[in-house]
C-alpha cells in the first residue's frame, strides 16, 4: 500500500536492512566458529613457505595430528592410512598416497668437533618436498623431510596459491622420508631389492613412513628406536621395500633391515656407517643392479681418506657428488644434513648447493 508520508516504504527498507543484518550476524558466527574449529589447521597452512623454486617448502604443524590415536589401530594398507588421514586431518577431503623411492644414499660421521653428522640424499624422478616441524604433546619435537608426491603433489600441482591448494599438506606428519628429533635421533628410509618383515597378528601394523614418525615422536636413542620398530608389524607402501639407517647423538648407528622374516640389525664396523640400496645384513650385499655399490664406495673412500671426519661443507659436497645422475636426468631431489649434537639442519634441493636452507631444532638431550 502506498502512502504519501512514505511510512510503508520506510518499513520495507527497515525490514530489508534487518534481514541482511541478521544474515551478516549468522555469517559472522559461522566464520568465527570455523576459525575456532580449524584454528590449528589454518595456522599450519599459513606457516607454509616456499624455500626453493624447484618445489620445496617449509611448514610448522600446529596442534595434534592424531598419531597416538593412529597407533591404537594402525593400518594394514595405504587405503587404511588414506581413510584415517582423510577423516582425522583432512576433514573429509580424500588423499591418494603414491609412493616413490629409488637411489638414495645416507651416512653417519663426525666433524672435527666430535659432533655427529647425518647426511642423506633422496634420489628419484621429480618429487616436491616439505621440511616439516612438529611438536606433539605426547612426543618429541622433530624436523622431517616429506615427499609431497606421496600426498598427490607433482610438478604440475604444487601447494601454491589458495588454501585449497595447500590443504593436502596437512597429511605431512604421516609422510616423513627422513628426520631428526630433539633427542638427536635421526632416521631415513632407503629402497632395497627385497625385504621380508616378520608378522604378528597381535601387533599393530604401520607402513614405511609412519614407522619413521613412530621413531621421531618416541625414540631417544637408537636402542629405543629399534625396540619400537620390533613392537609393530611393518608393511611397505606401494610394494617398495626399504631399510632404515638410524643414528643418535652418542654416535651409535645401525641399519635396520627385514630379511628372512626377521628384523635384522647391521652394526657399524667403523666410526662411521653408510647405507645405500643394498641388503647389508650378514655381508649378503644384495643390490638392485644400479649404482648402489658405486655410491657406497665413493662415500666409503671419502670417509676413509679423512679418518671418518668431515665438516658440514665436506658433507654437503659429498652428497652433491654422489647424487644419482641417470644420463641427462638429475635424480637428486633433496639433500639434508642433520647435526645430531647441535640440532643444526642444512637442506638443499636438486644439487643446488648455492641455495642452502639453514635451520636449527632446539635439542633437549
Amino acid at each position: 500500500m502506498n502512502s504519501i508520508d512514505g511510512k510503508p516504504h520506510g518499513n520495507v527498507r527497515k525490514n530489508i536492512k534487518s534481514f541482511f543484518a541478521g544474515i551478516a550476524v549468522v555469517l559472522l558466527v559461522i566464520v568465527i566458529g570455523a576459525i575456532a574449529l580449524f584454528r590449528n589447521e589454518l595456522r599450519t597452512l599459513f606457516s607454509l613457505e616456499k624455500i626453493d623454486e624447484y618445489g620445496a617448502y617449509q611448514m610448522t604443524y600446529y596442534g595434534d595430528y592424531g598419531f597416538d590415536e593412529f597407533l591404537e589401530v594402525g593400518a594394514s594398507s595405504d587405503k587404511d592410512i588414506e581413510k584415517f588421514v582423510t577423516k582425522r586431518l583432512l576433514k573429509g577431503m580424500p588423499i591418494n598416497l603414491g609412493v616413490t623411492g629409488d637411489g638414495c644414499t645416507a651416512f653417519v660421521t663426525k666433524n672435527e668437533k666430535g659432533e655427529v653428522l647425518y647426511g642423506r640424499n633422496f634420489d628419484f624422478l621429480y618429487a616436491p618436498s616439505l621440511q616439516l616441524y612438529t611438536e606433539p604433546q605426547n612426543g618429541y619435537k622433530s624436523v622431517s623431510t616429506v615427499n609431497l608426491s606421496f600426498a598427490g603433489y607433482s610438478e604440475d600441482y604444487l601447494p601454491d596459491g589458495s588454501l585449497f591448494d595447500k590443504f593436502l599438506t596437512l597429511a605431512a606428519p604421516f609422510l616423513p622420508f627422513d628426520g631428526m628429533n630433539e633427542k638427536g635421533v635421526a632416521i631415513a628410509l632407503l629402497a632395497v631389492p627385497e625385504a621380508e618383515p616378520p608378522y604378528d597378528s597381535n601387533k599393530i601394523t604401520l607402513n614405511t613412513t609412519t614407522a619413521i614418525r613412530l621413531v621421531l615422536d618416541h625414540a631417544s636413542t637408537v636402542e629405543e628406536a629399534v625396540e619400537l620398530l620390533r613392537n609393530y608389524n611393518i608393511y611397505f607402501s606401494g610394494g617398495i621395500e626399504c631399510h632404515y639407517l638410524i643414528a643418535d647423538a652418542s654416535g651409535h648407528s645401525v641399519i635396520v633391515e627385514f630379511y628372512d622374516g626377521e628384523l635384522q640389525i647391521v652394526e657399524a664396523e667403523t666410526d662411521y656407517q653408510i647405507a645405500t640400496n643394498f641388503i647389508a645384513y650378514d655381508g649378503l650385499n644384495i643390490g638392485e643392479g644400479f649404482t648402489e655399490f658405486e655410491r657406497y664406495d665413493m662415500v666409503e673412500k671419502e670417509l676413509s681418506d679423512n679418518n671418518g671426519i668431515l665438516n658440514e661443507n665436506d658433507v654437503i659436497s659429498l652428497l652433491a657428488k654422489v647424487g644419482v645422475q641417470d644420463g641427462e636426468v638429475d635424480k637428486l631431489q633433496w639433500s639434508v644434513i642433520y647435526n645430531l649434537t647441535t640440532g643444526d639442519v642444512r637442506l638443499f634441493i636438486h644439487r643446488d648447493t648455492n641455495n642452502i636452507t639453514a635451520e636449527k631444532l632446539e635439542m633437549s638431550n
